[in-house]
């Protein structure tokens, strides 16, 4: 068994390129909706890469105190605010709960990259070390959830997963074992990122990860797609309250959905590459159904982690057809970052969310930017155009560089 309690999901919260808030976030998912662009955030004219998708019409002061805001990064503000509207959405009053059995588990990537490279830049050009007393919080990733934990007063566990793109997943799977366990009522599980610097943007480039269709940017991350080039640089946060179902119901909470299952695995075979033959994503897949006592069979839907990169659809193509046989054919298969871009830590989280809306509301987002069918990518990607369809439990992938695997199963609540 994965879990000795149950555990559902009864507040989500968004921060995304193509809106912020959960109905926005998910309107535009389900119609099509592009976030990509040139990148604004800095001057990326002399980059081979100079698309990303960023957080648009986004004011940090709504969500915190403006002394905050000036002592903390980006990532760091998103995560803040898919925080607060995760709380209000679940209903759950912290005053009447015991701040030993709330907890946090957050996911990030990167962390405070844009801070080194922003305080690098500047001893570099003025020659003067002159640090702010903010520098190191600033960069720790871990201090994002110290901030909500110190305005909500959070005391239960505390972590920061850091596990490439799958880090999302991996804080709601972390978050699912630990209430599974008895160790908290309730946990805040978030997924937060953004990276738009120079350095990252030329190392993803200098990995041959990142598309260049510059003058396309609204079409440049086509996953599935054959003439993808390469993913397209996300940014934002997710947030998801879970809670012991006992608790819930305690409390007469919402119930959005519960969660079944969870795997992770590490593949041990490259830092970029996805292992031949998609043995770890096969194995994570497979370990999570079992988890969640579901057959194959029983997926209705499956958020892929889709990237828009040349091997790594073709090896999550290959993986769902090995776990699935037959019934893979006729599972809808998307992938949010058409229109997101990629959210890295934050991909994990929001795309969970997907996966609870589609179950809700029976709408499976499309897959957008969807042209031209790569012959070894041959499922029913759901292009252009959302579908309605039944769901009742779906599946989530999270799969990042050295071989970071994760794997969520949920499904629609029933007593």
């Amino acid at each position: 068994m994965f879990l000795r309690q149950r555990v559902v999901i009864t507040g989500m919260g968004a921060v995304t390129p193509i809106g912020i808030g959960l109905e926005k976030y998910w309107k535009n998912l389900k119609n099509g909706k592009c976030g990509v662009g040139l990148i604004t955030r800095f001057d990326a004219s002399g980059l081979p890469c100079r698309i990303g998708a960023e957080v648009k019409d986004f004011a940090a002061e709504d969500f915190m105190p403006k002394k905050l805001v000036r002592e903390t990064e980006s990532f760091m503000h998103f995560g803040l605010a898919s925080v607060r509207m995760a709380l209000e959405h679940s209903g759950l009053g912290l005053e009447k709960e015991d701040p030993f059995r709330v907890g946090i588990v957050l996911g990030t990537a990167f962390g405070g990259v844009p801070a080194i490279t922003e305080a690098q830049d500047k001893i570099s050009r003025t020659g003067a070390v002159r640090m702010s007393p903010h520098f190191i919080p600033r960069m720790l990733g871990n201090i994002a959830a110290t901030h909500a934990a110190i305005i909500y007063g959070f005391k239960g566990p505390a972590l920061t997963v850091s596990t490439a793109c799958a880090s999302g997943g991996d804080a709601a799977g972390l978050a699912a074992m630990l209430l599974g366990q008895d160790e908290a009522d309730v946990i805040f599980a978030v997924g937060a990122e953004s990276l738009f610097c120079e350095v990252v943007i030329g190392g993803l480039y200098a990995a041959r990860a990142a598309s260049v269709r510059n003058d396309e940017p609204e079409k440049a991350s086509r996953p599935f797609d054959l003439k993808r080039d390469g993913l397209v640089l996300g940014e934002g946060a997710g947030t998801v309250v879970m809670e012991t179902l006992k608790h819930a119901v305690k409390r007469d909470a919402p119930v959005q959905a519960e969660v079944l299952g969870y795997a992770n695995l590490g593949e041990g075979y490259h830092t970029t590459a996805p292992a031949p033959g998609g043995c770890g994503e096969i194995r994570c897949m497979r370990m999570a159904l079992e988890k969640a006592q579901v057959a194959p069979e029983e997926i209705d839907y499956i958020n892929a982690h889709g990237t828009s990169t040349l091997l790594g659809d073709r090896v999550e193509t290959m993986s769902i057809k090995s776990v699935f046989g037959a019934h893979a054919g006729k599972i809808p298969v998307s992938s949010c970052k058409g229109a997101t871009g990629h959210l890295i830590g934050a991909g994990g989280i929001t795309e969970l969310i997907a996966c609870v809306k589609a179950i809700q509301e029976g709408i499976v987002p499309p897959t957008i930017n969807y042209e031209e069918p790569d012959p070894e990518c041959d499922l029913d990607y759901v292009p252009n155009q959302a579908r309605k369809v039944s769901i009742k439990t779906a599946m989530s992938n999270s799969f990042g560089f050295g071989g970071q695997n994760a794997c969520l199963v949920v499904r629609q609540f029933s007593s």
